[in-house]
């Protein structure tokens, strides 16, 4: 068996039209869905970026041990286990922060990797003195904060505002996108197509394919811009910052044509995988599955981003699409059955013969390839720190903490690193050894004091002053407008919770701190 997986980020469901959105034209999308079986109720897991890819990774939940960080020790890895098993495995990457000091392991644990440069603020080129007061008068200061940045200065990321810093970098990036085979997406497939050539008559392999688009900064090509033009006059706006939405229409529509622009270009792009699928008829011996990590509020429910806000659909709810030459039969069939993140690791192992290990909490969905089934009866999704968000695909609800400061948590690692820094040493003076849990296999862990200054949210100076406890129901509302007051319903999913937490043999403090009973 070969498998290709190709992952995009923060690509939303309901901008997909083979899950009824109208926005964008997405017709190779579109198109696999009629070839592939297509998954109606996938979820994420643990949120954002690299939550995300440690549960893919490791096949269960790890938002309730630590936040953002590498892959542990004791972690098992499918990419790691394919290897191990005789299948080559093989990562293609612009995902940028794979090489900061939060994503240690994950390219690692692959046979072999090729990492495409320029995404976000990964630097395309090394600019010292870069024009500060050119891109001040290009993009608008509400998405590219850098008036603390002096023209012509060397600007240094330890000497610099973080988020000045990053901002400019994306600026800078820009200068250099010429043509499109200049942009980091096209690059990526362009190594696919390679790795596809050079393997032509090799068996036994899997390939990541992952692109970071659409991610903001919403930056396309001309040709994918000009279908989604807004008739907006003013500075840039592609980057939009994680808050509430207070722009007006019109830069909202700007904002929201130049992610359409994104995704209309990850359309043609995998189109071309399609195409290429086709032409050598790859469709007879080699899987291919579509998803992605999370997707992303545009206004939608008065809110820019996904790391504040409650995990709406549009965040929460992703689109999955999974083609087996052994079920052909079933192209353009749906599922309902609910699934999740954590799934893709036991299903990658199940397609190439391979053990899951007795630590993964993920059900592989080759069965529900053949027919639907129910594979779990509810799931949980949230980032650490956060509130925490089940649902049983009818109802959602957000279940908030009694204390929001989040200084009442710990965090649980042999890898002491943040996004882009090492814990720093008051934190690390907090550090005690606590476990083993029941996946680290017989080790102890550190158990550091969280400072919520270094938690994912607050990395962006948020808090969760404003946010509420709130209960939807999917199937009469699925826009999630009208919250509903069911004292029953909320303590069935409250238990529920619970439930997933002796699953994951959470931290004793995580069932006070959201007013759980223990075990």
């Amino acid at each position: 068996m070969r498998t290709v997986f190709v992952l995009f980020d923060s690509l939303n469901r309901l901008a997909l039209g083979c899950y009824g959105g109208k926005a964008v034209a997405t017709p190779n999308f579109d198109r696999f869905s009629r070839k592939a079986v297509t998954f109606d109720k996938h979820y994420v897991g643990s949120l954002p970026c690299m939550p995300a890819r440690r549960d893919m990774h490791t096949g269960r939940l790890n938002f309730m041990h630590r936040h953002w960080g590498p892959l542990e020790p004791f972690d098992d890895s499918f990419a790691n286990i394919l290897s191990q098993n005789g299948v080559y495995s093989h990562l293609i990457s612009d995902h940028l922060h794979y090489f900061e000091n939060g994503g240690w392991g994950y390219a690692n644990a692959f046979d072999s990797w090729d990492f495409i440069r320029g995404q976000e603020y990964d630097p395309i080129k090394a600019l010292v003195a870069p024009p500060i007061a050119r891109y001040r008068e290009k993009f608008d200061a509400r998405h590219y904060p850098i008036d603390s940045l002096r023209d012509g200065e060397t600007i240094t990321r330890q000497t610099s505002d973080k988020m000045a810093w990053k901002k400019s970098r994306g600026a800078i990036n820009r200068d250099f996108l010429k043509e499109e085979a200049d942009f980091p997406t096209a690059k990526c497939f362009a190594s696919a197509f390679e790795f596809l050539e050079l393997n032509a008559e090799a068996d036994n392999w899997f390939m990541q394919l992952e692109c970071f688009d659409p991610h903001e900064p919403f930056v396309a090509p001309e040709r994918f811009s000009q279908a989604y033009q807004s008739g907006y006059n003013g500075k840039i706006l592609d980057w939009p910052m994680y808050e509430r939405a207070s722009n007006s229409e019109q830069e909202i529509a700007e904002i929201r044509g130049n992610y359409a622009a994104l995704v209309a270009m990850c359309d043609e792009y995998f189109g071309k995988l399609l195409d290429y699928f086709d032409a050598h008829d790859l469709w007879k011996n080699t899987s291919l599955v579509l998803t992605t990590d999370h997707g992303f509020l545009l206004s939608e429910h008065d809110w820019w981003g996904k790391n504040r806000t409650p995990y709406y659909e549009e965040i929460s709810h992703i689109p999955l699409m999974v083609w087996h030459p052994d079920h052909a039969g079933q192209a353009g069939a749906r599922r309902s059955s609910l699934t999740q993140t954590p799934d893709l690791m036991p299903t990658f192992l199940g397609l190439h013969d391979c053990p899951v290990p007795p630590g993964a909490t993920g059900a592989s969905l080759l069965p529900l390839l053949q027919r639907d089934a129910p594979v779990h009866q509810s799931l949980i999704l949230g980032m650490f720190a956060g509130p925490v968000c089940v649902t049983d695909g009818k109802y959602s609800y957000f279940h908030y903490p009694r204390d929001l400061s989040g200084e009442n948590l710990n965090l649980y690692t042999l890898m002491p690193a943040h996004m882009t820094s090492h814990f720093d040493m008051s934190e690390l003076r907090t550090s005690q050894l606590a476990g083993p849990f029941d996946f680290t296999k017989g080790a102890p862990v550190l158990k550091i004091r969280l400072d919520p200054k270094n938690s994912q949210l607050g990395q962006d100076g948020q808090t969760l002053g404003d946010c509420e406890t709130a209960l939807y129901d999917l199937d009469a509302d699925p826009g999630q407008t009208t919250p509903l007051d069911n004292p029953t319903i909320t303590e069935q999913l409250t238990a529920e919770i619970a439930a997933h937490f002796d699953r994951h043999d959470a931290p004793e403090e995580l069932y006070p701190h959201f007013g759980l009973a223990g075990t």
